[in-house]
């Protein structure tokens, strides 16, 4: 059964402090079936409080989203510090008792630049995570040089690795759509595809003034035809909401992702 999730990345921000006890007055106002948790760099030297906080609040937290900046490292070949932090990640994922992870397996301004690197250290990625039970979902992260569906296409011909999918990260390249293509429906029917991020696009093909991630409907996704070819690939997987939503004084719209969720699960019922 499809569940819908809030990141907590929606929620906590430079704004509040990404203050985690924030996350218990929040779930009890928050209509959806769980969390995926986001872990930022700045928690590192107190991380473990975090998860045991987190822990203690009795949460559905299915997934667990590593923090971003680990993928540039790849990029970087800065195997020592990319290696400590994953690690760092897949202890908190594993104390919380979540088996899967989505990873940006390239990112930040390097992107895809050295993307040969980065599909090798996946080896390498994937086999720290089996350890703690933790099944790594490469994300379709936005690329500078070429594009996230070619990336992804490598990797389902090279690897049997599955695949986080992000539609404001397809929209930004104009790519939305290229998931539902006829020669990427095996990528549905094995279940490749195991993990979907729901959130809108504003701007043009590749604009980065624009690269927002936005609630459903203020955008220009057409999240109705995206949700009907889901239902006719009897998609599996959970959804996750992203959407920022944490204003400059740190006050998060409640109400906004609350119909986040209401619509998807409209389209899903």
């Amino acid at each position: 059964m499809n569940q819908v999730l809030c990141s907590t990345g929606a929620l906590l921000g430079r704004a509040n402090g990404r203050d985690p006890k924030l996350l218990e007055g929040f779930a009890k106002q928050l209509e959806c079936d769980g969390f995926e948790f986001m872990i930022y760099e700045y928690w590192y030297p107190e991380l473990d409080s975090i998860v045991d906080h987190v822990k203690s609040l009795s949460l559905n937290i299915p997934v667990v989203h590593c923090e971003k900046n680990v993928g540039e490292m790849l990029a970087m070949q800065a195997s020592k510090e990319a290696m400590h932090r994953f690690d760092l990640n897949c202890r908190a994922a594993e104390r919380l008792g979540v088996d899967k992870m989505v990873l940006h397996l390239w990112n930040g301004m390097l992107s895809d630049k050295c993307i040969e690197s980065n599909f090798k250290s996946l080896v390498w990625v994937r086999e720290r995570a089996e350890a703690s039970g933790i099944e790594v979902l490469v994300e379709n992260v936005v690329c500078n040089q070429k594009d996230p569906q070619t990336h992804i296409d490598t990797l389902a011909r090279e690897t049997d690795v599955r695949f986080t999918f992000d539609t404001k990260m397809a929209a930004f390249h104009g790519q939305v759509d290229e998931i539902f293509a006829p020669e990427r429906q095996q990528l549905w029917s094995d279940g490749r595809i195991a993990h979907i991020h729901v959130n809108d696009y504003a701007g043009k093909p590749k604009e980065w003034k624009k690269l927002a991630t936005l609630h459903l409907g203020t955008g220009h996704i057409d999240f109705d035809n995206f949700f009907m070819n889901i239902k006719k690939r009897n998609y599996k997987g959970d959804f996750t909401v992203e959407a920022t939503s944490f204003d400059a004084s740190g006050n998060v719209d409640i109400a906004a992702l609350n119909r986040d969720f209401a619509k998807i699960y409209e389209h899903i019922k």
